[in-house]
């Protein structure tokens, strides 16, 4: 179902605060382990880690799912369907493992037990890409669809897809997260925006972004509500303040040329980034709290290549991330 766009309300930011790009060099690094894919050139991307430790990812090349076990350093991989080009994954409460069919308009469904997939169409021939999935406490999923400009709903119980159309065109909706009320919080990658949407209502609000060469890409919110993205454009880490649309910005550590990507917030609500223009690519951690970048660790030995997407796992105060090098990796943050 094709739900179009409920009255939306721009909040034109007014105010923005920028701070000086700090130094450059290498500092407080973390530990940073990787583990090389054995199935080479397939993109492993987007892991998630499972009650039992291990890491479920993506290899959107390669057309698969599979699991790492950080332990003994076993793989196992589960073959999908053709022209699935998985782009990212979630996992459930039940083990089942959820991914978005970036290359043939679906949300796939693998049952490890028995390497079944159920697919889930898209019903719009238009949201041809679903991009990154973000799973509600309820088993909800929220997606994005980036060349199709929708973000998407699927009810976990009944498999109904509903598509929420976002009203600015191309804007590719890319990074998505969700916050403590439980609405989606979506980068609008192809301009300076930034989307929310009322999980009651599909009601879509667009906040523009004070630069209009502002381009964020990945999304995070604190404990305080804050919202948080990398400008990859223009090589910034930026926090919104949803109440007032007031912005600040941070200039990242490596500057202009920085292209920070994957991002994720850990359990002392501290921001983590990688700064993807840079080789080796460099993991950087910033407090809110004392609004200073305290952290700064290449990615070594792969270099990365590029970091996409990164999440953080609390159990084990642990970083994980996959590379363009065809690594699985994880950091252990401070």
């Amino acid at each position: 179902m094709k739900l179009a766009a409920a009255p939306l309300a721009v909040l034109l930011v007014g105010t923005v605060l920028t701070e000086p790009r700090p130094e450059v060099q290498a500092r407080a690094p973390v530990e940073i382990t990787e583990w090389t894919v054995p199935w080479p050139s397939t993109r492993p991307r987007d892991p998630a880690v499972d009650a039992q430790g291990r890491v479920w990812f993506v290899g959107q090349v390669g057309n698969y799912i599979a699991r790492l076990d950080p332990k003994s350093g076993d793989f196992k991989r589960f073959e999908l369907p053709a022209k699935a080009l998985p782009h990212n994954l979630v996992l459930d409460a039940g083990g089942d493992v959820w991914y978005a069919g970036n290359g043939d308009a679906h949300i796939g469904r693998l049952d490890p037990r028995t390497g079944a997939v159920r697919r889930y169409a898209m019903p719009d021939s238009a949201a041809r890409d679903p991009h990154t999935l973000v799973a509600a406490p309820n088993g909800d999923l929220w997606f994005t669809v980036q060349g199709g400009n929708f973000v998407g709903h699927l009810a976990r119980e009944t498999g109904r897809v509903r598509l929420v159309a976002v009203p600015t065109p191309r804007a590719r909706p890319y990074g998505i997260v969700l916050d403590a009320r439980g609405r989606p919080w979506v980068n609008e990658f192809g301009t300076n925006k930034i989307a929310s949407i009322d999980p009651a209502t599909y009601q879509l609000r667009e906040y523009a972004l004070p630069s209009e060469r502002a381009r964020g890409r990945r999304i995070g919110i604190t404990g305080d509500g804050m919202v948080w993205y990398v400008d990859y454009a223009r090589g910034y880490l930026g926090r919104l303040d949803p109440s007032t649309g007031a912005v600040k910005e941070w200039g990242a550590p490596a500057g202009e040329a920085s292209l920070p990507y994957a991002m994720a917030v850990d359990d002392r609500g501290r921001l983590w980034f990688v700064e993807t223009g840079v080789q080796p690519n460099r993991l950087v951690g910033f407090d809110p709290r004392s609004t200073e970048f305290f952290s700064v660790t290449p990615i070594e030995p792969s270099g990365g290549g590029t970091v996409r997407h990164m999440v953080f796992h609390a159990p084990t105060r642990t970083l994980w991330f996959g590379t363009d090098a065809n690594t699985i990796a994880r950091a252990r943050v401070p």
